[in-house]
């Protein structure tokens, strides 16, 4: 039983490939959501992604203050597709048009697998669209703001687990190295932080030589021992085996979903892990993108927004410490009462 408004799941007439838009709440305002393209086993497996992301959206919006609800656009494409050249901009303009249907009361940004160009494209069937290049009329890259973000929020973490908010002389497992994991490695590293870093793509590594970080592999930075554990990828990484095998301090990171379930985060407190919830820790993107385009603020306002979300998250945990339950819990609380639940 889905608990979203709608959910549209189309063949795409121009690229054949399932176009799926899930609206999950318009309480707050129109929903946001990113633009997902990415290959699928089962167009069905994207469906489930679509749901989970826009259902999380609307606890993000809430939480970061925003008059908006979540949603999702998920392009579903088959596994032997190359997700470029004609079918690219086939999809992208079908995704448009399932967007120009909903009449505003959905906007969609970048996320894994599209950028800014890609809004270009979608662009060209809806003007219910976020993060086009700035020379196009948008707000740009929100990987930027999303990054300042988290390590906004990583300094919440340091401060509640270690009673300091600096990340200097600290030490930080960063698995994932794209748009925004390597920001947050920047960062991380221009504030004095010791870094072990992770990515799939060997050319990565690169930026953990420039940054003078251990390079491993995502599994085993995911057991490093470090003070605080910063998944920066895709989701489903927190799982009953490899929180068994986490020897970090605190877990905080901009991926979304990195819970394979709910219960995982009573996992997470059982062993006396911090888990910082995803959908705060990675609200940079959605605020900076909408303080630009929808409310004009300047840039000094658009960064005082991105340092709030310390604030939200030490009200989460300082929430869970007093009413004996999980961060997870004491953020969806929060998220509830604001949405009125």
């Amino acid at each position: 039983m889905f608990s979203h408004e709608r959910i549209i799941i189309r063949r795409g007439p121009e690229s054949g490939v399932p176009i799926i838009v899930a609206v999950h709440s318009t309480k707050l305002g129109p929903a946001l959501g990113g633009c997902r393209l990415k290959t699928y086993g089962q167009w069905q497996d994207g469906l489930a992604d679509a749901v989970r992301l826009s259902a999380a959206m609307t606890d993000k919006c809430a939480l970061a203050g925003l008059p908006n609800g979540g949603g999702k656009t998920v392009i579903a494409l088959p596994p032997d597709a190359t997700p470029d050249g004609a079918l690219r901009a086939a999809a992208l303009h079908d995704a448009g048009t399932v967007i120009e249907e909903l009449s505003g009361q959905y906007a969609t940004g970048p996320d894994v697998g599209t950028g800014p160009d890609d809004m270009v494209t979608i662009g060209e069937r809806t003007s219910h669209v976020f993060c086009r290049p700035v020379e196009a009329g948008g707000s740009g890259d929100s990987s930027p703001g999303t990054a300042t973000g988290t390590v906004a929020a990583l300094r919440a973490v340091c401060e509640a687990r270690f009673g300091s908010p600096s990340p200097a002389g600290r030490s930080f497992a960063v698995v994932g190295l794209g748009r925004v994991g390597g920001r947050v490695a920047r960062l991380l590293a221009e504030a004095g932080a010791k870094l072990v870093v992770a990515d799939v793509d060997p050319v990565r590594k690169s930026l953990a030589d420039e940054l003078g970080a251990a390079w491993t592999s995502p599994d085993e930075a995911m057991t490093a021992p470090v003070d605080v554990l910063v998944p920066a990828a895709l989701g489903g990484v927190l799982t009953p085996t490899t929180v068994a095998a986490l020897r970090c301090a605190a877990v905080a990171g901009p991926a979304n979903n990195q819970l394979d379930a709910p219960a995982t985060a009573d996992l997470l407190h059982a062993r006396g892990i911090p888990w910082a919830p995803d959908y705060v820790v990675s609200a940079g993107g959605v605020i900076s993108a909408t303080a630009v385009e929808l409310h004009h603020e300047s840039p000094q306002q658009v960064t005082a927004r991105l340092d709030a979300i310390a604030g939200t998250l030490t009200a989460v945990f300082t929430t869970a410490e007093r009413d004996g339950i999980t961060p997870s819990a004491a953020a969806l609380a929060e998220a509830h009462r604001r949405l009125g639940q």
